[in-house]
């Protein structure tokens, strides 16, 4: 059973703005807004929040173990907005929705995994897995590090990857049946300073190699990249609330 929600809770909010690439697989970049959320229980251990984490509430907070639900959008892909997506027709916004466990074996290490089931654009099911290895340098500034993993099913990945006939057709690229599988791999590192107890403000970059099926598209070998780069800026502030 869940842990009742009467007691205090600390909110995180904030806002960043990541240059990233426009589409998954793109060999250019745009700048995108970025929302910051996450609430957890008041006075356990000060929370570290990962670029590439999804918003999550941790309803099950236990010492250096957390859990609980997790929330990610995915923005919808136009394609009229970029001449390498002409012909391949328009993926609506996804939303996925699912679950997280993180755990820290020891203070400096955070182990992470999420688990979401896509709506809308896509209905596949998605799976990240990272570590964190989290270094003070200073009073108040950290940075941290580590490797990222992602999985996503056929559902997942066949829309922004795969080329039915009439997009061929219409497009010019080949045919192509994208399949579900380890989709990448990659490292992340961000540099943080906490000005206040309630105000931080972080920069970060995050770096990913597209595999399998995904990275053997023709839309990323003829007209992008398996290399994707993200870089960020943010800000957020954390407040108390209870619940009776």
């Amino acid at each position: 059973m869940l842990p009742s929600p009467s007691g205090n809770w600390t909110v995180m909010v904030g806002i960043g703005g990541e240059y990233k690439p426009e589409f998954a697989g793109s060999n250019n970049g745009r700048f995108a807004p970025v929302p910051i959320f996450s609430v957890r229980r008041a006075g356990s251990v000060d929370q570290f929040r990962g670029p590439r984490d999804s918003t999550s509430i941790a309803l099950l907070d236990i010492g250096h173990f957390r859990a609980g639900p997790a929330f990610k959008y995915v923005a919808s892909r136009k394609a009229d907005k970029y001449a390498e997506l002409t012909g391949l027709g328009n993926v609506d916004a996804a939303y996925e929705l699912g679950g997280f466990v993180e755990y820290y074996p020891v203070d400096w290490l955070r182990l992470r995994s999420e688990l979401r089931q896509g709506m809308g654009g896509h209905t596949g099911t998605v799976a990240d897995v990272s570590a964190d290895v989290i270094v003070p340098l200073i009073q108040r500034l950290t940075i941290s590090a580590g490797p990222r993993f992602t999985w996503k099913s056929t559902n997942a990945t066949a829309p922004y990857f795969g080329v039915d006939a009439v997009q061929a057709l219409a497009s010019g690229l080949p045919t192509y049946n994208a399949r579900g599988g380890a989709h990448s791999v990659g490292f992340g590192s961000q540099i943080s300073y906490r000005i206040n107890p309630q105000w931080e403000v972080h920069a970060y970059v995050e770096y990913e190699k597209l595999l399998g099926d995904a990275a053997d598209s023709p839309l990323v070998k003829l007209r992008g990249s398996s290399n994707q780069t993200t870089v960020g800026l943010g800000a957020s502030y954390s407040f108390d609330f209870r619940i009776r």
